[in-house]
């Protein structure tokens, strides 16, 4: 497994609080700085605001070469709702042809739907095949959210990658069998919950008040074994051996410092063995952000 900076928190503000995104030269320095520092990969997609064009402005630095980088990036979420099916493969060929020109280069090396309902849809993933066989991206599929999206995935010729959420509290995908059908790649992201394994708490909002004892036991565990909660997050995912990339987010550099130290640290099993069991059936609403309720 590898580490893959996510871009989401470069191109518009992101996170629990939402925070505020950093200056463009300040994200580049992030990138440079990750991927002089054992990342080669980043992950971006069309709806996260200006990062597709920030880490093409990275990329013309030339700081690492091109094909050393594994670059994924995503369509643009529902545009293909109002599309007629005759259409689907013109369509998806113009945005990933849009998205090759901000980021400046011929090619990325995975594809995704960005509306995971979409990895129900068979008509849409035999259409975004075409872009693969034009060259554009060498494998294809889907960043999906729920279980049966996973199994539609799972074992589907059309589909070569899947990014799905996997975490410390959230074990739907590992319990799926996801990690363990060769059929198709897979990247998972939201270790960190979208920020909220950071939080203290006193700083965790009243929405998300039932995390509070879930975050609490995880501090009890951090307390016994001398481990920080980033540690055991990135270990927990990391000891996973049918996962490609980890994608993570940061909020600045320091995050990014932490987490790649933090990646190099090794904790033994039986830590992550105790967690299966403490952290196992977390309600979905607190483990999926976009179920949040504000």
């Amino acid at each position: 497994m590898e580490l893959c900076l996510g871009t989401v928190q470069f191109g518009m503000d992101y996170g629990v609080f939402e925070q505020k995104r950093k200056e463009k030269e300040y994200c580049i320095s992030c990138m440079d700085y990750a991927t002089q520092n054992g990342i080669a990969a980043i992950d971006t997609a069309t709806a996260y605001g200006e990062a597709e064009e920030i880490v093409g402005d990275f990329l013309q630095r030339k700081t690492i070469q091109r094909e050393k980088l594994f670059l994924s990036t995503k369509l643009l979420p529902n545009c293909l709702d109002e599309v007629n099916v005759g259409d689907y493969k013109k369509v998806i060929t113009d945005k990933i042809k849009e998205s090759l020109r901000v980021l400046g280069t011929d090619y990325v090396d995975a594809y995704f739907l960005h509306s995971s309902r979409y990895a129900m849809r068979e008509d849409i993933l035999e259409a975004l095949q075409s872009v693969r066989k034009q060259g554009l991206a060498k494998d294809v599929g889907v960043s999906i959210y729920y279980e049966e999206e996973a199994r539609a995935c799972m074992d589907n010729p059309f589909v070569q990658y899947v990014q799905a959420p996997y975490s410390v509290f959230d074990h739907r995908m590992k319990e799926v069998g996801l990690f363990d059908n060769r059929s198709c790649k897979v990247d998972t992201r939201t270790t960190f919950i979208k920020g909220l394994i950071r939080l203290k708490r006193e700083e965790v909002p009243k929405y998300l008040e039932k995390a509070i004892p879930i975050l609490n036991k995880l501090d009890d565990i951090c307390s016994e074994t001398g481990y920080t909660r980033i540690e055991l997050a990135i270990g927990y995912v990391k000891r996973e051996q049918g996962i490609n990339h980890l994608v993570f987010g940061i909020r600045d550099m320091e995050q990014l410092k932490e987490d790649i130290m933090a990646f190099r640290k090794e904790i033994p099993d039986e830590i992550f063995v105790k967690m299966d069991d403490i952290f196992s059936d977390i309600e979905t609403d607190i483990v999926v952000p976009s179920l949040w309720k504000r």
